[in-house]
C-alpha cells in the first residue's frame, strides 16, 4: 500500500466516524479544506462519490458504508501497534460518548465526574441517546465507545460485561387503599396499573408471567418514560410495576411505598457493550472500569437498603394455586370428543404392548 492511501483511509474513518468535514477536520487537526481535497482525491481513485448532501449534513453511499466496515477493524489495530499505552488520565485529551438512559445517567455522571475533576481533567463524556434495538448499530457505526443493553444475541464484533440485574418492584403513594402490611395476588391483579412502555406497547413481563397463570390486569394509563410515573403514582390510585433503580429517590425518600411483586418477574441482564475494534483501547478500558465499578456499588447500596423498606407481596402457595387452577381449566374446557380420542388412543396403545408380550412368549 502507498504511503498516500492509508492517509486517506484514515480521514476516511474520521469522516465517517464524525458525520461532517468540519469535525472531521478538528479531529485530524488539519483544516476543512485539505480534508475536502483529501475526499476529492479518494472519490478519484476509489471511483465512487463516497457522501452526497442531507440537508445541511452528509450521508455515505454504500461503498463507503461497505468500505468502512471492512478498514475500522484493521485501523484500529494499527493504531493500538504504533501507540500501544498512549494514555494517562493525567495528561488525555479526549471525547468518550456513551450511550446511555437518565438512570444510567444518574448512577454514573456524578461520580464519574468526580474522577475526572480530580484526575483527568481533559476528558469530555458526552451522552448519546440509547436505543436499546439499536445498540449493536450504534457501536457498529462508531456513534459511541460504550453503551448498555438488555440484549444479549451474539455478535462477533460486540463485546459486553454483565453490570447488573434490575429488581421488578411494586409501588404506589403511601396511603394508597393497597398500602398495607402485605399485598395479595389478588389485590394486585384488581388494581389499575399504570405501565411505563418507551416502545408504546400495552403489555410487559407482567402480563405474560400473569397469562400462564390464567389472569389478566388492567393496564390502565401508560407512559413512555420512567420520569413521568412517580408524580402519576403519587396523585393516584395507580399502582406500577417497575425496576426499583429508576425509583430509587422516591422509594428511599418514603415518597412511593415499595411492595415486592406478587408474581416472580424474571428480569433481563443489563450489560455494558463495546465494539471489538476497541479491546486493546487503554482509553476506553480506563473508563469502562470506572463505569462498570460505579454501577455495581450503586447497585449494592441499592439492594441493601430496599431490603429495609420493601413490604412483602410474594407468595408461593397463592401462585401455585391459581397455577394448578389454570390447569385444571385447561382440562375441563378439553372437548368431549378429543378426550375420548386420548382414552381410545391409550386402549390401542396398551392391547398393542400386550400383543407384543404375547408373540413374545408365544
Amino acid at each position: 500500500m502507498r504511503p498516500h492511501d492509508l492517509n486517506l483511509l484514515m480521514i476516511f474513518d474520521a469522516i465517517m466516524t464524525e458525520g461532517a468535514i468540519t469535525r472531521a477536520a478538528d479531529r485530524l487537526s488539519m483544516t476543512q479544506p485539505a480534508v475536502s481535497n483529501a475526499l476529492s482525491r479518494m472519490r478519484t481513485a476509489w471511483k465512487d462519490e463516497l457522501f452526497v448532501k442531507d440537508g445541511r449534513g452528509i450521508q455515505p453511499t454504500s461503498f463507503a458504508k461497505n468500505l468502512w466496515s471492512q478498514i475500522q477493524g484493521p485501523l484500529g489495530e494499527l493504531e493500538v501497534a504504533v501507540n500501544p499505552t498512549d494514555f494517562n488520565p493525567a495528561t488525555a485529551k479526549r471525547t468518550f460518548r456513551i450511550a446511555a438512559t437518565d438512570s444510567i445517567v444518574s448512577i454514573v455522571w456524578g461520580p464519574l465526574r468526580k474522577v475526572i475533576e480530580n484526575e483527568a481533567p481533559g476528558i469530555n463524556i458526552h451522552a448519546i441517546p440509547n436505543y436499546d434495538m439499536e445498540t449493536n448499530k450504534i457501536l457498529k457505526d462508531a456513534e459511541a465507545e460504550l453503551t448498555f443493553s438488555k440484549l444479549q444475541e451474539p455478535d462477533s464484533v460486540i463485546r459486553a460485561e454483565h453490570v447488573l440485574d434490575p429488581s421488578w418492584v411494586v409501588l404506589m403513594r403511601p396511603d394508597h387503599p393497597l398500602a398495607k402490611t402485605q399485598m395479595t395476588l389478588e389485590d394486585f391483579v384488581a388494581a389499575d396499573h399504570l405501565l411505563v412502555s418507551v416502545t408504546g406497547d400495552v403489555t410487559g413481563p407482567t402480563d405474560q408471567v400473569l397469562a400462564n397463570l390464567g389472569l389478566k390486569r388492567r393496564v390502565a394509563m401508560s407512559v413512555n418514560q420512567f420520569y413521568n410515573a412517580a408524580p402519576l403514582l403519587k396523585e393516584s390510585d395507580l399502582i406500577c410495576v417497575a425496576p426499583s433503580l429508576v425509583m430509587e429517590r422516591e422509594i428511599f425518600s418514603g415518597e412511593l411505598a415499595v411492595f415486592e411483586t406478587p408474581i416472580e418477574i424474571i428480569s433481563s441482564p443489563l450489560s455494558v457493550m463495546w465494539h471489538k475494534r476497541q479491546d486493546q483501547d487503554a482509553g476506553l478500558q480506563w473508563l469502562r472500569g470506572l463505569v462498570v465499578k460505579f454501577i455495581r456499588e450503586r447497585v449494592q447500596r441499592h439492594e441493601m437498603l430496599l431490603s429495609q423498606c420493601c413490604r412483602k407481596a410474594y407468595c408461593a402457595e397463592t401462585v401455585k394455586r391459581f397455577m394448578d387452577q389454570r390447569n385444571m381449566d385447561c382440562e375441563e374446557f378439553t372437548p368431549a370428543h378429543l378426550k375420548q380420542g386420548e382414552q381410545e388412543a391409550e386402549i390401542t396403545v396398551e392391547q398393542a404392548v400386550n400383543d407384543a408380550k404375547s408373540k413374545v412368549i408365544a
